[in-house]
């Protein structure tokens, strides 16, 4: 069990660190000089790293590869509609949702079981 849900609570909080260093200096830095809001971006990156990398690790052999990609792409999406909607304003449209429903399509497709022929 820990197995399968370590490297998805890694990539969790990593993608949170990963939202903000790419869109936080948006509000945030947004009258600051361009190579703070770089600096910036690239220390919180930093901590993003330091978990995407162990969670990668961790996980790869429990899910294949393409697996953890997919796993990956839904978090980033999940957690990039909390921030845009809590941290940034921003109202998400229906494409969105239309968006995540694609999302789902693909972690269906990735995880179900193949049988071989017989």
């Amino acid at each position: 069990m820990v197995g399968r849900l370590l490297p998805v609570v890694l990539l969790v909080v990593s993608n949170i660190f990963m939202t903000y260093a790419w869109y936080g200096h948006l509000k945030d830095f947004k009258h600051r000089p361009l190579i703070l809001a770089i600096a910036a971006s690239w220390g919180v990156a930093f901590f993003e790293y330091c978990l995407q990398v162990p969670a990668n690790r961790i996980g790869f052999g429990t899910y294949s590869l393409c697996q953890l990609k997919v796993v990956q792409e839904i978090i980033a999406m999940s957690v990039f509609a909390a921030f845009a909607v809590l941290y940034m304003g921003e109202k998400l449209s229906a494409n969105f949702l239309w968006a995540g429903l694609c999302l789902v399509a693909a972690a269906f497709f990735i995880f179900r079981e193949i049988q071989p022929a017989a």
